[in-house]
């Protein structure tokens, strides 16, 4: 059983390890051919094979270096780790916190072993034309992003050096406002086509980074910036004639709803109770999770019990044993 961090009592405890050791067995058998340990030997069904990470040549034979999971990617074989720092790719989603900004770029911390860079030039201006960046716009770089700003953005490029350049080219990226960031391990989010969605039902954008950082927010209509100065330069003769009402009614405007901040603090306790248990991240697995805690009534708080720990994990073996039967 894993090494959680709950306090449970006597029955809690063999509901939980009987839970997790009905998980394990599903998983042992999905993958008993690919998982090894420490000097196994894999097993190669063709010549010419090209030995990639976590593997070594003893004797003449091919044995993992590593614990983890044997992949094959045409004729190279290496072991892929499942618990490990994470690895950037090109084309990943990550968000990250702004922790300095330099001439022409941000200086991103992302749950790497070195800080992110984006450049100006790689970012999506206010006004949203495409266009040489200028001094004016360097000068302006902290009405865009400043110190300990939530940025999502997409991985360019790696350097030798091992630093990443980040861009963020599209109205979907750039300032993260009115939700919470989650930090999570980055091996339980897997690379997906998708990894923006946009819960209608509870009014929340959900955002997976690939490093280990979830977004849970306010959903935000992603329109044209242009288009919306026009709409405020509008609307804005009409206001000045009382300006304590506008005021008050952009404050009002401004503000998260309390219904959604209860859907936001409630997939938020989802990922959290997932994460603790070691479950892989995904949109279905969280919404199982949401729904489950809505129909026990809990209230958010609740969700971090220790029942509620015991619950998802049975209801997650129940969903797995009843895949692997309809598979047969």
């Amino acid at each position: 059983m894993r090494n959680l961090q709950l306090s449970l009592n006597q029955t809690q405890k063999i509901r939980l390890q009987t839970a997790l050791e009905k998980l394990e067995s599903f998983s042992s058998k999905s993958n008993s051919n690919s998982c090894v340990t420490v000097a196994d030997s894999i097993h190669i069904y063709e010549n010419g094979i090209l030995k990639g990470h976590g593997t070594s040549d003893r004797k003449g034979e091919l044995v993992a270096t590593v614990c983890g999971v044997v992949e094959r990617i045409n004729k190279l074989i290496y072991v892929r780790t499942l618990r490990s720092r994470y690895k950037p790719e090109t084309g990943d989603i990550v968000i990250g916190r702004v922790i300095e900004v330099a001439p022409k770029r941000w200086k991103l911390e992302i749950n790497f072993q070195q800080d992110a860079i984006l450049m100006l030039s790689s970012m999506n201006l206010p006004d949203g034309i495409q266009r040489r960046r200028t001094a004016v716009d360097e000068l302006n770089m902290r009405s865009i992003f400043t110190e300990n700003d939530l940025v999502c953005a997409e991985v360019r490029s790696s350097q030798n050096d091992g630093s990443l350049q980040l861009q963020a080219r599209n109205q979907k990226y750039g300032k993260l406002e009115k939700g919470q960031m989650l930090k999570i391990d980055p091996y339980l989010v897997k690379r997906r086509k998708q990894h923006f969605h946009h819960l209608e039902e509870y009014g929340v954008d959900l955002i997976l980074g690939c490093n280990g950082f979830i977004w849970v927010g306010e959903h935000v209509e992603t329109r044209d910036k242009i288009v919306a100065d026009q709409l405020n330069d509008s609307e804005q003769p009409a206001k000045k004639s009382d300006g304590i009402t506008t005021d008050l009614d952009e404050q009002v405007e401004n503000q998260t709803p309390p219904e959604t901040r209860q859907n936001i603090c409630r997939i938020a306790n989802a990922i959290r109770v997932l994460s603790t248990l070691g479950f892989n991240i995904t949109l279905e697995v969280i919404m199982e999770t949401v729904n489950l805690s809505k129909t026990m009534n809990l209230d958010v708080h609740e969700m971090l019990g220790s029942e509620f720990y015991v619950l998802v994990a049975e209801k997650e073996a129940e969903r797995r044993s009843s895949f692997s039967k309809r598979k047969r």
